[in-house]
């Protein structure tokens, strides 16, 4: 069997392997080269993504070789060199990932490698080679999978609505479809190509509406509410508002209910959310939602299995419906106040213990450490993922009753409880009673700094005597120990950048 996957002769097995490295450029270019066989079955899925390698832009050259004689004495009138390498492979076919802003990022480099002795090097340069390459991938027979548009400030050329018009297909697949920054590019331009995804682009399930305005022209705000539902089940939603927070929708929201049966995940982000929003109230299989700095916030009725709010400061009281409506359902929780204590604090943790006791992973922020915070989290026996913000009040609570509390908490973390984070909390410089009366089996830790002896010590013991400890997450700057004790640490645990392990909601 060894043998046949070698020479190539399961190539379904082979291709699902390779697939799993679609990530992987350095290890996608190794296998490349290992025969034909695996060249052929590599090559496909190395170009499927390639704006988003971190690699030399000079593979952009191995694109324009199938450009016709009119199209090269456009590029050679800007001083480029049209003595293109003929390739094996027509890899414009192969795309299945395009991000213009990438794109755009791309061809700069490229062309300031092809000019590097010219001063005729201009934006207009850029916008020519990104509409080539655009009209290119169209007329390869590539199909898109996931796109980001971001409008560029430019023109797309006629010649690539023609090119779309006649090539249905490259956009038949599209699963993923980010659109951002509407407001910088041409009206007329953006609801052409507004018009032929809603007419092509039906099988959508990410949708992703980024920097919006409510000041676009009246036939934007068509096209967009056409594409919407244009999709046969759009599974997820994002409005992110530009700089200024949108009061109006315009029907874009309302344009949801013909989604109702489909959408799974709502994301609302920099919006002031209006009465248009109560159509949500219609999706009955939605689970997830996230609402991200939004002004007038009016949580709607639904059972969710996951909950981000995140704000300048959150009100307890427009959230305690949607919590008993969930109830048991709900898994995940983040409720973070980034601009003083949450409202009416008492009457949340009284929610969450009474209606919420299957909670898997919580973050929340400035409930203190009272009692009835340590009750919630005694009561929430199937808790994974922990993450505590600043406690409201700690700093008023006397040195020795802080004590005790920090203790109290660190034996009723339930013995499920696998990952804690208290990087933004005060009980960073306690960490050492914490861990030394913790009898969770921690397995990810993540705190502010380890900067001293004492902490060092704590951490160690805890790992001898749970064992259970694999990562600790530090501050980099913060981890200031003598290197004898930090390289007596790392001997039970691994110490890492917080950012590598961090677990979001």
């Amino acid at each position: 069997m060894a043998s046949k996957i070698f020479m190539g002769d399961m190539p379904e097995l082979m291709e699902n392997i390779l697939n799993n490295l679609n990530n992987e450029f350095y290890s996608l270019y190794s296998c490349v080269l290992v025969n034909r066989y695996w060249c052929k079955m590599s090559i496909p899925i190395l170009w499927q993504n390639p704006f988003s390698f971190d690699q030399n832009s000079l593979f952009i050259s191995k694109y324009f070789s199938f450009l016709d004689e009119n199209e090269k004495f456009v590029l050679k009138a800007y001083g480029i060199n049209t003595k293109f390498p003929n390739t094996l492979f027509n890899y414009a076919s192969f795309l299945k990932v395009l991000d213009l802003s990438c794109l755009e990022w791309k061809v700069k480099k490229w062309i300031d490698f092809q000019l590097a002795d010219s001063k005729s090097y201009n934006m207009h340069s850029i916008y020519l080679i990104i509409n080539l390459l655009f009209k290119l991938f169209i007329e390869s027979g590539a199909t898109l999978h996931r796109l980001v548009l971001y409008f560029f400030d430019n023109e797309i050329n006629p010649e690539v609505f023609y090119s779309l018009g006649r090539n249905e297909l490259f956009f038949s697949r599209l699963q993923d479809l980010s659109l951002g920054a509407i407001a910088d590019f041409s009206s007329e331009n953006a609801t052409a190509l507004l018009k032929i995804l809603a007419k092509n682009a039906t099988r959508i399930s990410v949708l992703k509406l980024d920097e919006f305005y409510s000041d676009y022209e009246p036939q934007l705000f068509h096209a967009l509410i056409c594409i919407i539902k244009s999709q046969e089940q759009l599974k997820q939603f994002s409005l992110i508002g530009g700089e200024e927070f949108p009061t109006e929708f315009h029907g874009i929201v309302s344009a949801l209910e013909s989604q109702k049966k489909s959408l799974q995940e709502i994301i609302i982000e920099s919006c002031t959310c209006s009465t248009e929003f109560n159509v949500l109230t219609n999706c009955k299989n939605l689970e997830i939602l996230r609402i991200r700095f939004c002004d007038d916030m009016k949580m709607l009725e639904a059972c969710l299995s996951t909950l981000e709010i995140t704000g300048c400061l959150i009100d307890a009281s427009n959230i305690v419906h949607i919590l008993k409506k969930s109830g048991t359902l709900l898994q995940r929780l983040k409720l973070v106040s980034t601009d003083g204590p949450t409202r009416e604090g008492s009457l949340l943790l009284e929610t969450l213990k009474s209606s919420c006791p299957n909670i898997i992973y919580l973050n929340i922020s400035d409930v203190g450490l009272s009692t009835q915070f340590l009750e919630l989290i005694s009561n929430l026996q199937k808790l994974q993922f922990l993450t505590l913000w600043p406690l409201h009040g700690i700093n008023s609570i006397p040195e020795e009753e802080l004590k005790i509390r920090i203790i109290q908490l660190s034996t009723i973390l339930p013995s499920t409880l696998q990952y804690l984070d208290i990087r933004y909390s005060c009980l960073n410089s306690c960490i050492d009673i914490l861990l030394n009366n913790c009898y969770a089996p921690l397995k990810t830790l993540l705190i502010h700094r380890l900067d001293n002896e004492k902490k060092a010590k704590a951490l160690i013991e805890f790992c001898i005597r749970k064992r259970s400890l694999n990562y600790v997450g530090v501050i980099s700057r913060y981890m200031n120990l003598d290197n004898n004790i930090k390289k007596e640490v790392e001997e039970y645990v691994t110490l890492v950048p917080y950012g590598r392990i961090v677990v979001n909601c």
